[in-house]
């Protein structure tokens, strides 16, 4: 039963790193591997033979290979929704029709890129990417970690429907150069559908005689988007089985592969795709995203991390951490296992972090000194991403380097005030080079870890009911027919809107 492998797992041993390193003069070979142009180290996590053993063990136990295997060939593994999870089908891993549909519907992708780049459309340089969850972190951050600087293109993504979000990107566009893209899988979004209705009065105050005409619609309902007045020439579909958080591969990345070039999109699909193919064939002690899963689940289950803070050295992987707050916390944050049990277990930890080397002047005081246990993850590139000095790059890196050496090791001393305790984990991923294809390796590498750690906490990964209640309520509050909610609740709303 799995309640023995659990059993067993919490009680192994607590070793400390310093220890693991000494008893062992092979644990780089063992917990360091490389994958499509990816080092990832994780021997400075408290894994030793014995932990992976007993997680091995687990993974057989629950049919781990049954249940990848269920994924990457486009079974239906969302239980609650009752449909499959097809993001891989957009890199070409699934079931043979939907890999044929999602190569058709990339190709009418490129179609209407390249369509809009000859300037039969218009003569188009700015864009508006307007969506909200997964229609906007992941476009937003490619955009950031792959942008040059040199692109014919300025892109805007907006996804608050605080006005603030976006009345500066109209104060600073043109009208007649702006391309509105609307990202929506239901397209009914309430916060991109009203930001895009701003979009298309402003348009019409600037003296565009036809502002839908200069809109594209991305969207897994492409007869929604007809009905709000898109032209279906415009509307480019994806499956309904991508979920939001896993869309970037659809064509939800439109705006930044007409942003971009449509051949970086390509090499960001080839990267996750090199990615999934490790994931299905390598074995569990060499399979990266189930080592990186097991250990995910030591510190949650034996250690009790409530918290994984990621933190990016380098500028342009900076909103990655926002990326991982929605992957992994919307994916696994969950109470209720695949049975309908109250789950027994501590579900997705909480994911925070930052760029380096600026949080360690704002957050690394209390992972060195303070009294929470954090695992923390370092993201760091070898070719640099500026034409400065080396001294910038080569300090960069050492910080990073020394952080987790830090952290590991740390320092005694008689004063309690300068005394580092030592002994906190960390894991570094280490990037050749920050390009599309191996940020897509990377971004694959996180979605079949999360699954994993779903697989192993005996959940669903796939729904996200969680967060319709706040909607819901949203929309009970501005209701004109009586309905009321807490008296605490009731007083903010009369005192916001009073005048």
């Amino acid at each position: 039963m799995t309640s023995d492998h659990w059993r067993t797992i919490k009680t192994l041993p607590h070793i400390s790193l310093t220890q693991l390193f000494a008893a062992d003069s092979d644990r780089v070979a063992s917990f360091a591997l490389e994958q499509a142009g990816i080092y990832f180290d994780f021997c400075k996590t408290h894994l030793d033979q014995a932990a992976l053993q007993a997680f091995q063990t687990l993974a057989d136990d629950i049919g781990l290979s049954a249940k990848i295997n269920a994924l990457l060939s486009g079974e239906a593994v969302n239980i609650s929704e009752g449909r499959a999870a097809e993001h891989c089908a957009e890199r070409g891993t699934g079931k043979p029709a939907s890999v044929e549909n999602a190569r058709a519907l990339h190709q009418r992708m490129k179609s209407l890129i390249e369509v809009i780049s000859s300037g039969a459309l218009g003569d188009f340089t700015q864009i508006i990417h307007l969506g909200i969850g997964g229609s906007a972190l992941g476009p937003k951050m490619l955009h950031q970690a792959l942008a040059l600087g040199d692109e014919k293109y300025e892109l805007a993504i907006v996804s608050n429907i605080d006005g603030a979000a976006l009345e500066p990107v109209l104060e600073r566009f043109s009208a007649d150069k702006t391309l509105l893209v609307i990202a929506s899988k239901t397209f009914t979004t309430a916060e991109t559908l009203l930001n895009a209705q701003s979009v298309l009065d402003w348009m019409r105050e600037q003296g565009i005689a036809d502002p839908l005409g200069q809109v594209v619609a991305l969207t897994a309902s492409p007869e929604q988007a007809v009905t709000w007045g898109v032209d279906e020439t415009r509307i480019l579909p994806f499956s309904d089985t991508v979920g939001g958080r896993y869309s970037l591969w659809s064509s939800i990345g439109f705006s930044v592969a007409l942003a971009l070039g449509h051949d970086r999109f390509e090499d960001l699909l080839a990267g996750a795709a090199a990615m999934d193919a490790h994931f299905q064939t390598a074995p569990w002690d060499r399979n990266i995203p189930v080592i990186a899963a097991f250990a995910d689940q030591y510190y949650a289950q034996v250690r009790g991390c409530e918290t994984r803070a990621v933190f990016a050295y380098d500028e342009r992987l900076g909103l990655l951490p926002d990326y991982l707050q929605q992957l992994e916390m919307e994916s696994n944050g969950k109470s209720a296992t695949l049975d309908g049990e109250p789950l027994a277990l501590h579900s997705s930890p909480i994911i925070w972090g930052g760029v380096g080397t600026d949080a360690q002047h704002a957050v690394f005081q209390l992972l060195h000194q303070g009294t929470h246990l954090v695992p923390v993850e370092f993201l760091a590139v070898i070719e640099p991403g500026d034409s400065l000095h080396p001294a910038h790059h080569q300090g960069l890196l050492l910080n990073c380097f020394a952080q987790g050496a830090a952290l590991m090791t740390g320092k005694n001393s008689d004063d309690c005030h300068r005394n580092y305790p030592g002994d906190r984990p960390s894991a570094t991923l280490l990037l050749e080079d920050l390009d599309a294809r191996t940020l897509g390796a990377l971004l694959a590498f996180y979605e079949h870890r999360t699954f994993v750690n779903a697989a192993l906490l005996n959940i669903n990964p796939f729904d996200q009911f969680g967060v319709e209640l706040g909607k819901q309520m949203a929309n009970a509050l501005s209701a004109e027919d009586g309905n009321r909610l807490d008296a605490s609740t009731e007083i903010l709303k009369q005192r916001a809107f009073a005048g």
